[in-house]
């Protein structure tokens, strides 16, 4: 699965930390930036996989679950620093869980939206990476 959590610099301060993120963090030329807040309890995000954008996921604040399945494997990672992110290639399958209270998640992604670009039926995903094998 190609998922890799990256280190986002982190410049320490009594005043307060600042983090940074440039093209010397991601491999990817940042088309996009947005961010999810005031997600319900109990509520999901995501839920599709994107055929040729990248997207690297940050909780700014509090904390989620990101379910990721590649047809294959299915992995959670709970993202919970402000410093660290989780880069998801293409061809991955997302769902967004468990936000806690306050929880913000960052999304810094490799295009613009098109919705060309999104498989949003998890059974089509799964059409798409074995060309109906299965």
């Amino acid at each position: 699965m190609e998922i890799k959590i990256i280190n986002i610099p982190k410049i320490e301060d009594p005043r307060g930390n600042l983090s940074v993120i440039e093209s010397d963090v991601i491999p990817y030329e940042i088309k996009r930036v947005y961010y999810l807040y005031d997600v319900p309890s109990g509520a999901e995000r995501g839920g599709h996989s994107h055929k040729e954008q990248q997207e690297l996921l940050v909780a700014l604040s509090g904390s989620f679950d990101v379910v990721l399945n590649d047809g294959d494997d299915e992995k959670v990672v709970t993202l919970n620093k402000p410093f660290e992110g989780l880069l998801i290639t293409s061809g991955i399958w997302r769902e967004l869980k468990n936000f806690s209270s306050g929880a913000v998640c960052l999304v810094v992604a490799s295009d613009i939206y098109i919705e060309e670009d999104y498989i949003r039926d998890f059974d089509t995903f799964i059409k798409s990476k074995f060309n109906d094998k299965r």
